[in-house]
């Protein structure tokens, strides 16, 4: 490899900083959303193209019509000199102000021991009074006074002759290109007409889109997919559109028959586990049954478990849900179990969610802390639109190495929480899959009381967030 080569690929790699900052400054100015970036597209070469094309036309164009139009006055102008230094006898110059007027439409008087009035001060920007100054004095070499501001329709022109003045009253339009303004307003009008065009035809064309991102995150979150959609738009679009729809079609089979079956299964095996019960009952050695029976009542804590995950609260409708009644069964539920939970809500107590999967979702993180731990907080706030509730205990805690892998199913720690004997392994992977379809997520962290931390943080309106 070649030292440019090297260089080069160093380069691709790792770009200088300036250029690095200057994306960055770019990536944050520009629109993040594909309407904004498709009208970007469109609006940046409309507005590069005119810029250059109305740089071109006032550079060359504008310039070009001026400098032949104002060479063509001047030259008319030195014509009326030249009669004038011929027949220096003429007194009355009545003729050559109507020769002037008629032949030239230049309106002209001399004025016998006159003077030149004191220069006055150039405008800003005038190709007029450069291009016209340097044309007296390149074919009439005399010296002169121009007067481009004073009246917007006419031009004065003082030259000042052997022992007169003579003063020249041109038409603006004479020397200048003055219609320039009409191809730039015809410039603009056209482009906001296109881009009025464009702007209806891309919103036409971004709905289906945003149409179909609403359907496709409703369904992520195991939601029902907003009853007007439909596909619609472009082809590649309608495509896709049909393509989501095949696939949610197929996936929602798929949970069907496996709902179906897990049903079936569940109530064959809840057949067998009544039998054992009758079987043992008919024993009637309590002693001797004591441990078959409490199996069996393991079994069957395994299998509502099983199938609570297999089915999941999907289908749930989004409702209203009372925090401070949920909070205060979690309460009396911990002094039962001998533990002391404490409970603060921030915030309006009412939230919409699925009331059934997320006050089960709470329970399962609560009932995991009261496992293992003597003293719990909970805090609820909402704030920003967002719920956010923080379970702390002082259990013994998770190692941080461990703290994703409890979130899979039916995965166990060895000397820690999720150990209990009767416990199935779904209690964390349920409850992160309700909080996940409710468009939030559940995270673990360390306690400031010396134990373990869980955190939920969903939208305070699910049904809005599914929305959006």
């Amino acid at each position: 490899m070649t030292t440019m080569e090297s260089i080069r690929r160093e380069y691709e790699r790792y770009p200088p900083k300036g250029v690095r900052r200057l994306t960055r400054w770019f990536t944050r100015r520009i629109p993040t959303g594909l309407y904004g970036r498709t009208l970007l597209i469109i609006i940046l070469p409309m507005v590069i193209l005119q810029s250059v094309v109305a740089f071109v036309f006032m550079e060359r164009h504008w310039q070009t019509v001026t400098q032949r139009l104002s060479t063509a006055v001047t030259r008319d102008i030195a014509a009326i000199i030249d009669v004038i230094d011929t027949y220096p006898q003429t007194e009355n110059y009545d003729e050559i102000s109507r020769i002037a007027r008629e032949r030239l439409e230049l309106n002209i008087a001399i004025e016998p021991e006159g003077t030149l009035p004191p220069p006055r001060s150039k405008p800003f920007f005038s190709i007029l009074d450069s291009i016209l100054s340097e044309e007296i004095t390149r074919q009439i070499k005399r010296p002169f006074w121009i007067d481009t501001v004073g009246d917007s329709n006419l031009v004065e022109i003082r030259i000042l002759l052997d022992d007169k003045v003579l003063r020249v009253f041109a038409l603006r339009s004479q020397a200048y290109a003055s219609n320039t303004h009409i191809f730039l307003l015809w410039m603009l009008g056209t482009s906001l007409v296109l881009l009025s065009i464009a702007i209806l035809f891309l919103r036409g064309q971004i709905r289906p889109i945003l149409s179909l991102a609403r359907a496709a995150e409703s369904f992520g979150r195991g939601q029902k997919s907003p009853e007007d959609f439909s596909p619609r738009g472009a082809d590649e679009i309608r495509r896709a559109g049909h393509a989501f729809i095949r696939m949610r079609e197929r996936i929602e089979r798929q949970i069907e028959q496996r709902t179906a079956m897990l049903t079936g299964v569940s109530h064959d095996l809840r057949t067998i586990l009544t039998r054992f019960r009758l079987q043992l009952a008919l024993v009637g050695n309590e002693t001797e049954t004591a441990h078959l029976d409490e199996d069996i009542n393991d079994m069957q804590t395994m299998l509502e478990g099983y199938l609570s995950f297999a089915r999941g609260e999907a289908q749930e409708d989004v409702g209203e849900l009372d925090l401070d009644a949920l909070l205060n069964k979690l309460k009396e539920d911990a002094r039962l179990r001998g533990r002391n939970l404490i409970t603060t809500i921030n915030g309006p107590a009412c939230v919409k969610v699925r009331p059934n999967a997320f006050a089960r979702l709470v329970t399962n993180l609560t009932s995991n802390a009261s496992r293992h731990a003597q003293n719990i907080n909970l805090q609820a706030t909402i704030k920003s639109g967002w719920l956010t509730i923080v379970i702390d205990d002082d259990g013994s805690g998770i190692p941080q190495h461990l703290r994703e892998d409890v979130f899979k199913p039916f995965f166990r720690l060895d000397e820690a929480r999720n150990q209990d004997e009767t416990g199935t392994g779904l209690g964390l992977a349920i409850a992160r899959d309700i909080a996940r379809s409710h468009g939030g997520d559940v995270t673990l962290a360390d306690s400031p009381m010396g134990g373990l931390q869980a955190i939920i943080r969903i939208p305070a309106d699910a049904s809005d967030q599914a929305l959006k």
